[in-house]
């Protein structure tokens, strides 16, 4: 018999990442997008022994205890915040997420946005298209400040898959790699990885590039705040692939204002999706020529979808066998 899935999220995932089209065969699909009433989602699938969900989608109570068949509950990313975990776990319903599927690529976008500060890419470009690119070229000569990133010491909020691929990449460029958590690594891993564990003060002090790799809890929402930013060097560089809400964007303005931050380059801001009347976006000339976005899209490569379907559809087919799935975060 096959399994019943609801999807909730983007039409057409579960076909456009099977590694193998005939998966598809293998499963009977709801596909709904987010932000369906409760009712909805139980109207179509109530039966459906799996959900795989968008890494946002809200999966509250009362959905996980109207429907008694589920077994499995899956984020299509690294994120699971919007599921209710006591729910789940009273209800015996696995959930689980799709760990390392986005580290490289995530690891890559840090890179990018490292680079892109240090070699200030955002004001390079637009001088050439206003006409300026040999008197910005003169003015970079004449203050010697693009850097490499061999001239840095890098600090690195976390030390989980991204930030362990982010030194790997690091140890190409010869920075000297440093990190901070909470248990420090054993000494065989600081090695495989080329990195040292400094205190968090004594990182920020050390570091002239502090890149976060936390994941957001109360403990770390707006951990990047005026005294972190206080502690360290004077024209520092930060950069967040992490996630928005771990950094008080106001504090950030004023770290730049102050010229404790030369720049900062981010992929993810708090209160997103991001507007014109945004903090960070809603500044004059001065600090924004010193900020550097993407539009938080360190994870969502192809390959990355690739890889974590690769891990859904396993995990699928673990619980139609009775079997427990890997990435339990339950």
């Amino acid at each position: 018999m096959k399994p019943k899935v609801l999807h909730i999220g983007k039409a057409g995932n579960m076909e456009r990442y099977a590694a193998d089209p005939e998966l598809l065969n293998t499963i009977e699909l709801t596909d709904l997008p987010m932000g369906l009433p409760i009712e909805e989602y139980l109207k179509q699938a109530k039966d459906a022994q799996v959900i795989v969900a968008d890494a946002i989608a809200k999966i509250p109570r009362e959905l996980i205890e109207g429907m008694p068949e589920l077994l499995l509950i899956h984020s299509e990313g690294v994120g699971y915040n919007g599921v209710d975990l006591n729910a789940a776990s009273e209800k015996k319903v696995l959930v689980c997420n799709c760990q390392g599927m986005n580290a490289s690529a995530v690891a890559e976008q840090t890179i990018l946005l490292m680079l892109g500060v240090l070699r200030d890419v955002k004001n390079g470009d637009q001088a050439v298209y206003d006409g300026n690119q040999i008197t910005k070229k003169e003015n970079y000569m004449k203050q010697g400040n693009l850097l490499e990133l061999a001239d840095c010491k890098v600090g690195l909020v976390g030390f989980g898959d991204i930030a362990k691929s982010v030194a790997k990449l690091l140890n190409a460029f010869h920075a000297e790699v440093f990190y901070y958590k909470r248990t420090p690594e054993s000494r065989e891993t600081e090695e495989e990885y080329g990195a040292s564990y400094l205190p968090l003060d004594k990182l920020l002090s050390s570091c002239n590039m502090i890149s976060m790799h936390v994941p957001v809890t109360e403990k770390t929402y707006h951990m990047a705040n005026d005294a972190f930013f206080e502690k360290m060097q004077d024209g520092s560089y930060f950069i967040n692939t992490a996630r928005g809400e771990v950094a008080d964007s106001e504090a950030i303005v004023r770290a730049l204002k102050s010229g404790k931050l030369a720049m900062a380059g981010m992929d993810t801001l708090e209160f997103e999706p991001v507007q014109k009347d945004h903090i960070l976006v809603n500044q004059p000339d001065e600090i924004r020529e010193k900020m550097l976005f993407s539009p938080h899209i360190g994870g969502i490569t192809a390959s990355s979808f690739r890889r974590g379907y690769g891990m859904i559809w396993k995990a699928i087919r673990d619980v139609s066998e009775g079997k427990t799935p890997h990435n339990v975060v339950n």
